[in-house]
This record gives C-alpha cells, structure tokens and sequence, in this order.
C-alpha cells in the first residue's frame, strides 16, 4: 500500500510539473496577447503593403524637382537698376574674367554701400544659377517675397489711427503693373495691395524693380479667394468700389473716398471679372478724353488713387 501510494503521488508530480504533457499548458499560451495588430502597409501580403513599394519605386525613379525660392536679376543694367532703386539683394555674383566697366564697377560700389556680399564664379556656375539667361557676366540674387495677410492691412490702419485704404488687384498678371500699382499705394497712402494667390502676377524680380523700392515699405497681401475677401472687407465696414470702363460714377464724384475704402482695379485686358464687380458696391470710371484710348491696370490704379488722396486732404 505504501509503495502503490508513493507512486501515485511521482505520477501526480510529474504531471504537475510538466504543464506540455497535458494540454491545459498549450491552451494558456494560446490565449496570451501577441501585441498590437501590424498596419496595413506592414503587412507583408496585404495590398495596402504592395501600394506603398509600388509607390516607393515610382518615387525613386521620378526625378525631383529642386524649389529654389530665391529670385535672379540678370544683366548689368538690371542689377545696377535693382541697387540704385534699393530692391533687396542677398548676393551679388560676378562670372570669372567679366570685363569692368563703369557698369560692373558702379554695382561693385552701391553692394559696398549697401553691405550686399559680393562672389565670383565660374561662368558656367552663373549659367546655371540663372537658368541660362543673358547675365552679361553679372546676376543679383534677392530673397522671396514674404506676403502679408490680408486682414494685416486693416491692423495697420488701425495702429496708425486712419481709415483703411487698401488696394486689390483682379487677376492683373503683368509684374511691371503690379509693381507700378504698389508704388502708387504707397505714395498716396494706401495700407496695403492685396492680390490673388493664383492666376496673377507674384512680387518677382519685374515686380521689385518696377516698384522702385515701394515694395519694402507697404506690404502685399496674398489671398486664396479674391470674392469672399473682397466680402471680409466690407463686413468690416469698408465700401468696395471697383474701377470700370461703364461705371456708374466717374472717379472724380465719388463721395466715398474719404471713408474706409478698398478699391479694386482689374486685370490688363478683361477687367473686373464678373464675381469681384458684383461685389462691388459701387463701380466708377475714369474719364478720358478719347473712349478708344485705355489705360493698363498701372496707370489706372495711380489715376484713381490720386482721386482718393485730394478727396482726402
């Protein structure tokens, strides 16, 4: 009895002691957790994991564009233009063996004016930093523009304790009458340009120069949508008055001119696109001697701010 007893009891250790040879063992590891489910993309055989090699290998074999956000101005009177006129330059860059001239050598002083640093290279380098244009030897790098926000112009006539002028150009795509707009904003006192994001001229090089420096002490506002800013604006009390060949005031009657005013001048060719002048609350003409003649959005916009200033004295 105490023999059959004793092995009884080594049978039930060793079953105790060695959970495989049951299968309560198996079963608990079964049930433990085995961490957190792999995403999609990292499951070997799932198709979301295909997509994104199929991916990679389409990326690695496009090649990539290369963003440069800085701008050129190539040649020598350009870049001396840019100097005089204060545009903004970075760098000054001189193509190995250019000849000196009274061109060459006038830039060389207004960058040692201006504390603009000044570095020579190879010409081919040259070529290729301006992307082939005729650069005479010598190209000014100026950084990019940085816009301001729309509703910045209201704050600053706000700060300055006047009422709000501001500009919006409709679409105007030439840089030389933007640039020509903004210098016109700030000689008669405007707050600010605001211009669309898409489908118009940016603040480039052209733009700098045509400015004459005017760019650097009023700011350019970009907007994403022209319409439903135009409608920011005069919920926040400004009349919008668009200029227009078929206005129904000429410029010199308009009576809003010395309130918060926003006026918007359209593009070169198509004028005011038919969404911003039904926005307008009120459209104005220029008068002109001859009604074939017209003017660029430049020169109206200068015209038209004119009005406004004397209105306002």
């Amino acid at each position: 009895m105490a023999g059959n007893s004793q092995r009884k009891g080594a049978i039930k250790k060793t079953g105790k002691g060695n959970p495989t040879a049951g299968s309560g063992g198996r079963v608990r590891r079964g049930l433990e957790g085995k961490g957190p489910t792999p995403k999609a993309k990292d499951r070997l055989y799932h198709a979301a994991h295909k997509a994104a090699k199929r991916a990679e290998k389409a990326q690695g074999q496009r090649p990539r564009k290369k963003t440069n956000d800085n701008e050129w101005i190539a040649g020598r009177n350009p870049v001396v233009d840019a100097l005089r006129e204060g545009v903004p330059v970075n760098a000054l860059y001189v193509a190995e063996g250019t000849e000196r001239d009274n061109r060459l050598c006038e830039a060389f002083q207004l960058a040692a004016d201006g504390g603009v640093s000044l570095l020579e290279v190879s010409r081919y380098e040259l070529d290729r930093l301006t992307n082939g244009a005729v650069h005479q030897g010598i190209a000014a790098r100026i950084p990019a523009y940085e816009y301001a926000h729309p509703d910045d112009l209201l704050a600053l006539a706000a700060e300055q304790r006047e009422k709000p002028l501001i500009v919006v150009l409709d679409s105007v795509t030439d840089p030389r009458n933007l640039g020509a707009a903004v210098r016109s904003a700030a000689a008669f006192g405007a707050h600010g340009v605001v211009i669309p994001e898409r489908r118009a001229a940016g603040m480039t090089a052209a733009a700098w120069k045509t400015s004459a420096g005017a760019a650097a002490r009023i700011p350019v506002a970009q907007t994403v949508n022209l319409t439903r800013q135009l409608k920011a604006y005069q919920d926040a009390g400004c009349m919008v008055v668009g200029l227009a060949a078929d206005g129904d005031v000429e410029l010199p009657a308009l009576d809003l001119a010395d309130g918060p005013l926003v006026l918007v001048v359209g593009s070169e060719g198509d004028g005011l696109s038919r969404l911003v002048a039904e926005t307008c609350d009120m459209l104005v003409s220029i008068p002109m001697v001859n009604s074939v003649e017209s003017l660029n959005a430049g020169v109206a916009c200068g015209v038209a701010l004119y009005a406004v200033a004397r209105a306002r004295d």
